[in-house]
């Protein structure tokens, strides 16, 4: 995914959107505000419809449009999509539909330049939503590095229910991670992607089944720094903050007001914004 200069006058000034189904995305956001504390943020979770894992390839697509039309509306120079189900279901959608009104960026394609970068001739294992597993993406975009490298996926489903419910650092938790992990599909992998922006949040438990011998390919970081070197060939960093972070959601609900806190620290005023009346 190489840098593109577009023709259209997009400012510095302006902010990065970002959207994913619901909580999973904030691990994304918190890491792009981390790295870009200057950037505004404007953050949409379809907190409606989530999780987006269970759902079709034309209902990700729509969703996905809805959201980034609301983006655009708001002026945003930069689209991230950060939920894998919607970046292998509908980011060349996204993409056409933006045109020159926007950089599109989806948490895919950053991961997979860092694994040719560092994983040739291994074996990399892959665990996400049924829909991002049954896509293919990943397994196609490494395939197509030409470097060696196996990719050897899992759908892990129950992950993101259990974590959007908070249900973290238990037996119960353990044991289902566990499970999932100890399937012979992922045996003998040099490194792990967290093919879920959910995933982050039990990094830890990740780590500690596999002794922490492994690499655990977290996409919020990896994504982040791709991002910033983007606005920085583009001449599109923001010098300084202009406006405070927006944080958009289709449905209010409990979860997502504990999530905003949970990774930013402070009370977070959400707006509902439902993208069908």
């Amino acid at each position: 995914m190489g840098p593109f200069v577009y023709k259209m006058a997009i400012k510095a000034s302006q902010p990065i959107g970002i959207f994913d189904s619901g909580i999973g995305g904030m691990t994304v956001a918190h890491a792009v505000k981390a790295l870009l504390p200057n950037e505004q943020i404007i953050y949409f979770g379809d907190t409606a419809h989530l999780p987006y894992g269970d759902k079709s390839t034309a209902a990700i697509q729509a969703y996905s449009i809805k959201i980034t039309d609301v983006l655009l509306q708001k002026g945003c120079k930069l689209i991230l999509i950060a939920c894998n189900s919607a970046s292998s279901a509908a980011f060349d959608l996204v993409r056409e539909y933006t045109g020159s009104r926007a950089r599109v960026f989806n948490v895919i394609d950053p991961v997979v330049d860092y694994i040719r970068e560092h994983y040739e001739n291994s074996k990399v294992g892959l665990i996400g939503t049924r829909q991002t597993v049954s896509s293919g993406t990943y397994q196609r975009k490494i395939d197509a590095l030409g470097q060696n490298i196996e990719c050897k996926a899992l759908a892990t489903p129950l992950l993101v229910p259990m974590i959007e419910e908070r249900w973290l650092q238990n037996d119960i938790s353990k044991q289902i991670i566990h499970s999932y992990l100890a399937n012979e599909e992922l045996a003998d992998i040099e490194s792990l992607i967290l093919g879920c922006t959910h995933y982050p949040l039990i990094k830890s438990e990740i780590a500690e089944f596999y002794f922490n011998k492994i690499d655990i390919l977290d996409s919020a970081a990896i994504v982040a720094k791709s991002v910033r070197a983007y606005l920085e060939y583009n001449h599109l960093l923001s010098s300084k903050l202009l406006g405070s972070d927006h944080f958009l959601v289709s449905d209010l609900t409990p979860n997502f007001e504990a999530a905003t806190k949970l990774f930013f620290g402070i009370d977070v005023p959400l707006e509902k914004y439902p993208l069908w009346e």
